[in-house]
């Protein structure tokens, strides 16, 4: 689907630096500014009288209705497109799996405590496969398309394949932790661990078992390669950073209810790069990297650039499809305005909202009420998000591509255009 032709005309570029101007203010300029648009007339959205106000709730709707129908459409299932790694592959990928878990609880070690064990390949079963293995299946083919051809053996398939089981348990790890700081009901369609019988906060201490299960792994089957020492590093590293975002996160509610006044573009956009972009997209792919013996800095440096790029352009991507997204496409029903999250719909809503609409979400964001979340979603609307969300995602899309173009020092292109195009036409 990706272009030879570099997009960089001047208009993409004016149309994405206008852009940027309008949804980047932080903390510096209050969220109840007033944002004047241009758009076919000028339209002050304070200014309730003026003459343009039936034109622009006009033009408003229809550039939504646009929007979210382009949107839609792009979202429907394109299975060849969805692919990292082939079904083969895929099956490959999982055979493994129970390989790691008879390592880490049938290795004859801790043979008087029977029952831990037990429990501890009940929460491996539950927690790590289940989910769509994305981040675990980027390491298997990232490693491939950078591993000389005359060393992807058999073996050297496997380690990476251990690799990706690592990530998907550190991921593990990560979600039964934050499901109970979120008080969350389900996961994957399912009831989250901590819910289980029997289970409730004890969950904490299984989400340490599956954290150090990783480590476990990663000495059984590294601890004589050449990578050992950096992938050790670089997993205690991306895990201290994902608990920042954690709590940088956790910080922007006040009494159980969302700060909206903590809802600036600046703190969005730490929050998705510590939680969500270094262990989703710099991880996977700066494991293979080690794997395959591409130690140099610098190179690093350019993939982790491009890879916190994505990072965002998925998140911002995931924010809006939880309120915008068809739930039979996407598979979940939105939980963010319920949850009160600092999403980048909420930041951008609060920056152009007037204070009648800052009232709304002071009245209404973060709360459970069907009335209330209905309320929010056409705030939304009438502040033209989907419509903004439009343009972002396919400016932001090219821009991404023409830094994956500008990328030297013999990283190549085509590992980067798989990921984006992974995530660009992913269904959830």
């Amino acid at each position: 689907m990706f272009s030879s032709k570099v997009c960089v005309n001047r208009t993409s570029c004016e149309l994405l630096s206008n852009f940027k101007r309008q949804i980047s203010k932080t903390s510096s300029t209050p969220n109840i500014d007033v944002i004047t648009r241009q758009q076919e007339n000028k339209f002050n959205v304070n200014d309730d009288q003026s003459s343009g106000t039936n034109k622009w709730m006009i033009i408003n709707k229809h550039n939504n209705i646009r929007a979210l129908s382009t949107i839609h459409t792009k979202t429907q299932p394109k299975v060849a497109a969805m692919t990292v790694v082939s079904k083969e592959e895929s099956r490959e990928f999982m055979a493994l799996f129970p390989d790691i878990v008879r390592d880490l609880t049938d290795a004859g070690r801790h043979t008087d405590i029977p029952e831990v064990t037990k429990r501890f390949a009940k929460l491996l079963q539950y927690n790590v496969p289940n989910g769509k293995k994305n981040r675990g299946l980027s390491v298997v083919a990232s490693y491939k398309t950078l591993e000389k051809p005359e060393n992807l053996t058999p073996e050297s398939i496997r380690l990476a394949n251990i690799l990706g089981w690592c990530v998907e348990m550190l991921q593990g790890f990560l979600l039964v932790v934050d499901d109970v700081m979120d008080q969350s009901d389900t996961r994957r369609g399912f009831p989250c661990w901590y819910k289980k019988d029997n289970i409730g906060l004890s969950a904490m201490n299984d989400g340490i078992l599956l954290e150090n299960g990783v480590y476990s792994i990663l000495r059984k089957y590294f601890s004589s390669h050449s990578c050992y020492l950096p992938v050790i590093e670089l997993f205690h590293d991306i895990t201290l950073k994902t608990a920042m975002g954690q709590s940088l996160d956790s910080m922007s509610h006040k009494d159980g209810k969302p700060n909206l006044e903590m809802f600036t573009m600046n703190r969005y956009n730490s929050i998705v790069k510590y939680k969500t972009a270094y262990y989703t997209f710099q991880l996977p792919i700066a494991l293979a990297m080690y794997l395959a013996n591409w130690h140099d800095a610098e190179q690093h440096r350019q993939a982790k650039t491009i890879l916190l790029e994505m990072g965002q352009f998925f998140q911002i991507q995931d924010d809006f499809l939880d309120c915008f997204g068809d739930p039979e496409v996407t598979g979940k029903k939105g939980t963010d305005i319920r949850e009160g999250k600092c999403t980048w719909l909420a930041v951008v809503a609060l920056q152009r909202a007037s204070p009648s609409q800052r009232q709304i979400m002071d009245e209404h964001y973060g709360k459970s009420e069907p009335e209330s979340i209905k309320k929010i979603r056409n705030l939304y609307e009438e502040l033209s998000l989907p419509n903004t969300y439009a343009i972002y995602e396919e400016e932001s899309f090219n821009i991404i591509r023409t830094h994956i173009q500008q990328i030297s020092k013999g990283l190549p292109h085509n590992l980067f255009f798989k990921v984006m195009e992974k995530i660009y036409r992913r269904e959830c």
